[in-house]
């Protein structure tokens, strides 16, 4: 669904030597870029394609060309001419069999030969190696291109008695070679012998040898039209359909002669082809076609196997016109006429889609029209057409507001208004068409190469005037006055006719010129301003982008600078105003004819084929911007990443690099499944699709996660609940998008809307069972999800969420359902049915509130009271039954004997085709007990012991054993069981039964106490002696009223048990307390650090010999802890030495691997390479990346066997290994002082003080305080090179964070320990 745009035309004119002198034949040099034309007075003009693309080009009344003359003997003429590559020459054929080479570079004529019977028609191959020629004595020579004739053969079967040697072709035109694109056949039209006149036959004759290899059926064939194909599918040739009182018809064959297809050129029965011509792509056909009034140029196009008329350039008869497709560009027509005049035309192909997917696809006089928004119709269908008085050039359409305004321009210089209903009416159009009528305006508007609408009644349009093919220009009161050249002109419209809301306008439209501006440089592409109704953006050859401004009361516009340029010229430019809350200035973008996308002065994409916008609010106000790839790539790009400039980071240089970042390009990026397919349009709001078209023709209407979600998202914002679950089950969208946009509280608080909008209980149905206990946004759809919740809705008072699970999504969410479904919705079994499943699925599922609803209603079934109210629920049985499809059976039927209904629970085994003989002895068993036994036994068989534990209790005396042996068995019912229990004589049994269990279960205190409780002295000192609780060991003692002498005993032991722990501060206390023993308490002492208290015990009893005990072990561990902070200075200095050797290693090494990985922005699938980055686990000595191969690839066993040693091996430190960092820091940071031993640390220094020992301990407060203050800094300097990739050698040292610890820290608690008198 594309339409052909002609964007740009350059006219120049030849200066011919004479009046009487006419341009016959054409030549082109790819090479040079230069044309080549021969005059009727063998004068050869050469000019240079370069002079086209000059400033002010038309503006030359005559073009620059270098003029040769051929000279040929008196009498004879050219007759075929052609430019010969391999030569750098021309070829030229004469009336009198000349065969010449002319040099246009030396201006020398070489006679390469002479003919018999003159030379009708030269044709090279296309690889240049043979020459083929056709003689007036209708024989076929091809020969090399160093003139050695190959072979002679017959073009035609002659009749018997008929001169070969007479010249028997009656014109100039009437035979034709063309060759097919690998030069490996040829093929000819000629008359057949012995036969009507009018009858003719194609021949395909093979390359090398000069067998005839297929002909074609005769037909009455118009002229020697003839052209192959390059790609060389088909041969295009003229039927002449005089005799069927019919216009001709273009007609295809195959290689092997028999015809394919054709189609009507629809025109009058007088009209003939002269000529035509495939372009280098093979996928245009363009023809002259001789009319009644005029000879006209037109071009066609085939899709989905039908002949669209794309173009027409309309030339005056006596003009003569010619034409030919420019080689190496597939786009670009050149045509000239007799006199001189030669154009040069650059079409491009434009999305017959606009912005509201409406595809007008124009087909000769028609455009098809197709509202793709209402169906996905296919080419060549459609829903209607409009059919104009000429063929359609180029048109518009304005769909900002209500209604809906096409304009057209066509190729006899008239314009055509439309305005059409509100698409939502379209439908009662169908398989209609409607004549349109053109405009009546006083004056010409010229041959309009550009329009646009600036609001509903006025238009903007680029016109030329004073060219050859400017039909109207007569008429032209700009011509009267001597103007030639374009012009940017406004065009005020009016309707004379009454509008009818729902019917069509299409006559009764007058136009006249209001503004008109001259131009001095080629328009290459022209697009409304959105944000105002009187401005227009101008790209100017270039890339130059002007605005205009209408000015009224002027007869002008204004054209004005614009700051946004596009480096190269643009054919495709659109303006966009951004959304998502970024700036409202337009932005513009284009592409060139290079694939490079330009926008917001920079460059997109460098390699883009098409490209569209999306908006998800369905207005002008455009969200994102989605285009295809030379590698067949669609790529979706947030419209806020373009004007922030996050490109790179988020999308990389839009080339799919084998494995690299998957997840990003599933996101970014979809592999289009057809080559060559380029996106048409976009469906914009709810709809979130993209249409591409394939090369075939064929549409293809695709969804993209990113922009479903989106539309999604935009959706709850306005809490569109219903459109948005339509979507979601639509695009198969997890439910959970719905709950956790912003959050399920505030989900929770719109319940009752969700209810009351989506209305359909089978909705509601699937999406409570779609619910679950995670975030899809955070996880699943994280990535997509670039519109923020808006603010205030997931903000919540704590009052409304009281009613509320806290913690539990699923809980909550279907409480809000079930009670907005209560509330909301009338009674009906659906409803019932939908309450039941939010109970299903609730988290823990409410089986028991489900069955007790299943029961109610059985219990109304039985009762027959209230038949009316009955009706509006769901049977039991079909409630049953789709419980027990929403949950598991077993689950169910345990719930319902949870409910100590047997009957209850025997219809729900029955339903969940159990076997009568499991449950039909039980139910029985039990039906046959107590009430408050079966309780209890359901409860034991359910495990809810706390159930049956009060059951039980209430059962009576005769059941303390059972209670008893459930408390053992479970002994978190003993707190129960003591609640329950209030005879003393059985708390006892209990409170020992609970003693003995916290006694083997190792919490001797807990033990202890429950002991002390029930009086059982001895467990509770076995218990504290177990615990090492002296204290309450000795207690207990005391209880028992223990002898001096046990006491004693039980002393003694206790100290060396507590010394053999490794605690002999407390061991010491009760060798002074309870044993008497000052030397071996004073030992211990010592043995603990406490120095303070082991001298105060000294002096306490005036014991010189402790004293001095105590003085020279606070000496030695003085001397021991200077010796340690000397060595620990050392470690720590050669520790942060090794860390940063290391650190600036990787950080080397890292550079490299950044530099490696570097791919250039215009690298395709076939040199893309993978390459992945493994630095995280690079060790220091590693010189280069890790390759992905087999070898290296672990399993997920062998990766836990890994983490396990490495989890055993964390305290060493391998050098070189890629955790050596790591390890470095935590064991810095592992040789801190510990709050015990500062303490210690302060203990010895009061005491060293005390004995006189000054220097001493001045000494040890001195390396101690360096040994900390280098450990905090080496920490410190080891986190900050950790966080950055630069290492400054003055700043990053040790001493240097040492000088800035020591200023921070001198107050702070880790330093309390020092002694001020030693600080310095």
């Amino acid at each position: 669904m594309n339409n052909l745009k002609l964007y740009t035309e350059v006219p120049l004119g030849l200066k011919l030597q004479s009046n009487s002198e006419a341009l016959g034949f054409s030549a082109f040099d790819i090479e040079r870029n230069r044309l080549f034309f021969v005059s009727s007075d063998n004068l050869v003009y050469t000019v240079h394609l370069s002079s086209f693309h000059e400033k002010g080009a038309w503006t030359k009344a005559l073009a620059s060309a270098d003029v040769d003359n051929i000279d040929l003997e008196p009498g004879d003429i050219i007759t075929s001419f052609d430019y010969l590559m391999e030569k750098e020459a021309l070829i030229v054929g004469t009336l009198n069999g000349l065969l010449l080479l002319y040099s246009m570079d030396t201006n020398t004529t070489e006679v390469v030969g002479k003919v018999d019977g003159g030379i009708k028609c030269i044709s090279p191959s296309p690889d240049g190696e043979l020459l083929g020629i056709i003689t007036g004595f209708v024989q076929i020579l091809v020969m090399t291109h160093d003139w050695e004739l190959l072979y002679e053969t017959a073009l035609m079967d002659l009749p018997e008695g008929l001169d070969v040697n007479e010249n028997i072709l009656p014109n100039r035109f009437e035979y034709n070679i063309c060759w097919r694109g690998d030069g490996k056949y040829f093929a000819t039209i000629s008359d057949v012998g012995n036969s009507m006149p009018s009858l003719k036959q194609i021949k395909i004759w093979e390359r090398d040898s000069g067998l005839l290899l297929a002909s074609s059926e005769p037909k009455a064939f118009a002229g020697a039209v003839l052209e192959w194909i390059p790609s060389g599918a088909k041969i295009a040739a003229v039927y002449d359909r005089k005799v069927e009182n019919g216009c001709p018809s273009i007609v295809f064959f195959e290689r092997n002669g028999l015809e394919r297809s054709k189609f009507s050129i629809n025109e009058g029965n007088n009209a003939k082809v002269k000529e035509l011509m495939w372009n280098c792509s093979s996928d245009l056909l363009a023809g002259i076609v001789e009319c009644e009034n005029y000879d006209a140029i037109k071009i066609w196009f085939s899709s989905n196997n039908h002949w669209y008329v794309k173009h027409e350039i309309r030339y005056a008869k006596q003009d003569n016109v010619r034409f030919m497709w420019n080689p190496t560009k597939p786009l670009q027509l050149i045509c000239w006429t007799l006199g001189g005049q030669i154009t040069v035309c650059n079409f491009v192909w434009v999305t017959a889609i606009a912005q509201d997917s409406t595809a007008l696809v124009i087909d000769g006089c028609n455009i098809h029209v197709t509202p793709l928004s209402l169906s996905l119709m296919p080419p060549p269908m459609y829903l209607f057409s409009l059919k104009f008085p000429s063929l359609v050039q180029d048109m518009s359409v304005d769909c900002r507001n209500s209604k809906y305004h096409l304009a057209a321009s066509l190729s006899d210089g008239c314009l055509c208004i439309v305005e059409l209903p509100a698409v939502e009416t379209w439908e009662e159009l169908e398989g209609k068409e409607f004549d349109v009528e053109a405009c009546h305006s006083e004056t010409s508007f010229g041959s309009v190469l550009h329009v646009v609408w600036l609001d509903s009644h006025t238009l903007l349009a680029v016109s030329h005037y004073g060219f050859s093919h400017s039909m109207d220009f007569s008429k032209s009161s700009l011509n009267e006055g001597g103007f030639q050249g374009f012009y940017l002109q406004e065009i005020e419209l009016e309707c004379s006719e009454d509008l009818v809301p729902g019917i069509l306008t299409c006559s009764g439209w007058h136009a006249k010129v209001s503004k008109q501006n001259s131009l001095e440089e080629v328009v290459i592409s022209i697009a409304p301003n959105p944000a105002s109704k009187h401005s227009a953006y101008i790209q100017f050859s270039g890339g130059k982008i002007f605005e205009y401004v209408t000015k009224f009361g002027s007869s002008r516009g204004s054209l004005e600078q614009e700051l946004q340029n596009f480096s190269s010229s643009c054919p495709w430019m659109n303006v966009v105003l951004p959304g998502n809350g970024v700036a409202s200035e337009p932005l513009l973008f284009g592409l060139d004819e290079i694939g490079r996308l330009h926008a917001n002065g920079g460059i997109v994409c460098n390699n883009c084929s098409s490209f569209s916008f999306y908006s998800n609010l369905a207005d002008e106000v455009i969200t994102h911007l989605v285009f295809t790839t030379k590698q067949d790539l669609l790529f979706i790009v947030d419209i806020v990443d373009i004007l922030s400039g996050d490109l790179d980071m988020k999308y990389g240089n839009f080339v799919q690099i084998g494995t690299r970042k998957r997840e990003e390009e599933i996101r970014n990026c979809i592999n289009i499944w057809e080559r060559g397919a380029k996106i048409v349009g976009v469906l914009h709001g709810d709809e979130a699709a993209i249409i591409i078209q394939t090369i075939r023709g064929n549409l293809e209407c695709i969804y993209p996660r990113k922009l479903v979600v989106v539309s999604i998202i935009n959706a709850l914002v306005q809490k569109r609940f219903k459109d948005a679950l339509h979507m979601v089950r639509r695009q198969r969208i997890d439910f959970n998008v719905i709950v956790d946009y912003c959050g399920w509280q505030a989900f929770s608080q719109l319940a009752s809307e969700f209810v009351s909008q989506v209305g359909n209980l089978s909705y509601i149905t699937e999406f409570v069972c779609a619910v679950k206990n995670e975030n899809v946004i955070e996880k699943l759809y994280k990535n997509y999800v670039t519109v923020p919740c808006p603010e205030g809705a997931s903000i919540m008072q704590v009052g409304d969420l009281q009613h509320f699970p806290a913690d539990n999504k699923v809980s909550s969410v279907l409480m809000a359902i079930r009670k907005a479904l209560e509330d909301h919705i009338t009674e009906s079994p659906g409803r019932e049915l939908c309450i039941l499943t939010t109970l299903a699925r609730s988290d823990p599922p409410l089986l028991e509130d489900a069955l007790k609803r299943i029961k109610v209603i059985r219990e109304m079934e039985l009762s027959h009271s209230d038949e009316q109210r009955r009706l509006s629920y769901a049977s039991s049985e079909e409630a049953l039954k789709h419980l027990l499809w929403l949950a598991d059976s077993d689950a169910v039927y345990e719930a319902a004997l949870g409910l100590y209904d047997l009957n209850l629970a025997a219809i729900v085994a029955l339903n969940a085709q159990r076997d009568p003989k499991e449950f039909l002895p039980l139910l029985q068993e039990l039906e046959r007990m107590p009430t408050l036994l079966m309780q209890y036994n359901i409860d034991l068989r359910l495990k809810r012991f706390e159930k049956a534990l009060r059951h039980i209790a209430s059962a009576g005396d005769a059941h303390f054993d059972d209670c008893m042996t459930l408390m053992k068995k479970n002994p978190q019912l003993f707190p129960l069981g003591l609640q329950l229990i209030a005879d003393p004589a059985k708390r006892m049994p209990i409170l020992e039964a609970w003693g003995d269990y916290l006694g083997d279960d190792k919490c001797f205190e807990d033990a202890a106490t429950i002991y002390l409780s029930c009086f059982h002295l001895e467990k509770a000192l076995k218990s504290y002696r177990a615990c090492n609780n002296w204290s309450g060991v000795l207690r207990v003692a005391g209880f028992l009223n223990m002898g001096k002498e046990e006491v004693l005993v039980l002393a003694h032991e206790l100290c060396e048990e507590l010394q053999a722990l490794g605690k002999p501060g407390e061991a010491a206390k009760i060798a002074l307390e309870y044993c008497g023993d000052v030397n071996g308490g004073v030992n211990l002492l010592i043995s603990a650090r406490d120095w303070e208290e082991a001298t105060r015990v000294a002096f306490m009893h005036r014991r010189q010999d402790l004293i001095k005990a105590v003085k020279d072990a606070s000496l030695e561990c003085a001397g021991s802890l200077i010796s340690e902070y000397e060595e620990g200075l050392e470690k720590v200095g050669k520790y942060l030495a090794r860390y940063l050797a290391v650190r600036q290693r990787r950080l080397l090494l890292a550079a490299k691997v950044q530099a490696e990985e570097q791919v250039p922005s215009d690298i395709d699938d076939d040199t893309a390479s993978e390459t992945s980055s493994n630095f995280s686990g690079m060790s220091m000595y590693t010189t280069g990346t890790r390759r992905n191969s087999a070898a290296s690839v672990s399993s997920r066993a062998t990766s836990k066997a890994r983490d396990s040693r490495r989890q055993r091996k964390r305290g060493k430190i391998r050098p070189g290994s890629p955790g050596e960092e790591l390890a470095l820091v935590e064991h810095m940071k592992g040789m801190s002082l510990t709050v015990e031993a500062r303490n210690e640390l302060k203990s010895l220094l009061v005491c060293l003080v005390m004995f006189g020992e000054g220097e001493t301990a001045r000494k040890l407060q001195h390396m101690g305080e360096n040994f900390q203050l280098s450990q905090i800094a080496s920490v410190r300097l080891a986190e900050d090179t950790m966080s950055t990739d630069i290492i400054n050698e003055h700043i990053h040292t040790l001493e240097h964070y040492t000088r800035k610890v020591r200023t921070e820290v001198q107050n702070s608690d880790a330093f309390s320990w020092r002694a001020k008198v030693f600080i310095s």
